[in-house]
């Protein structure tokens, strides 16, 4: 009984300390690295593929060779709550970093891009774009 006892009071210690140690810090804001921000979602023509929700996973994340990019994000729909502002309609979602809009440009005709575009069009039925540069 002592040694749950003493577990519990050292883990209770550390617990506290680490919480006062928490407080302690100062809040920091996030830094804008990169000044450019491309995010696209993409619906799939066969929503219920898995298949090929896969297949342009991989091809996004290929995009990724493309020296401009500074940081690549790929993902899929979270299975979060249901609330009225969350858009969970969409299959497959990139967001890309630029240092600069001569560099999202130079990505839009890079030929890795054009050839992901060529070889992975066929599977979405729509891409929406949000381009945003630091405010």
């Amino acid at each position: 009984m002592k040694t749950n006892r003493r577990k519990f009071i050292a883990t209770a210690a550390t617990m506290a300390a680490g919480v006062a140690v928490a407080k302690a810090l100062p809040l920091t804001t996030m830094t804008n690295k990169y000044h450019i921000v491309h995010h696209a979602l993409f619906w799939l023509k066969n929503p219920g593929s898995i298949e090929d929700r896969d297949k342009l996973v991989a091809g996004v994340k290929s995009l990724g060779k493309i020296a401009q990019i500074k940081e690549l994000h790929v993902g899929i729909v979270a299975s979060t709550e249901k609330r009225d502002v969350v858009d969970n309609s969409w299959a497959v979602s990139e967001v890309m970093f630029f240092a600069s809009l001569e560099d999202q440009a130079a990505y839009q005709s890079h030929p890795i891009h054009q050839q992901f575009i060529k070889d992975h069009s066929h599977l979405w039925e729509k891409v929406v774009v949000y381009d945003a540069i630091d405010a």
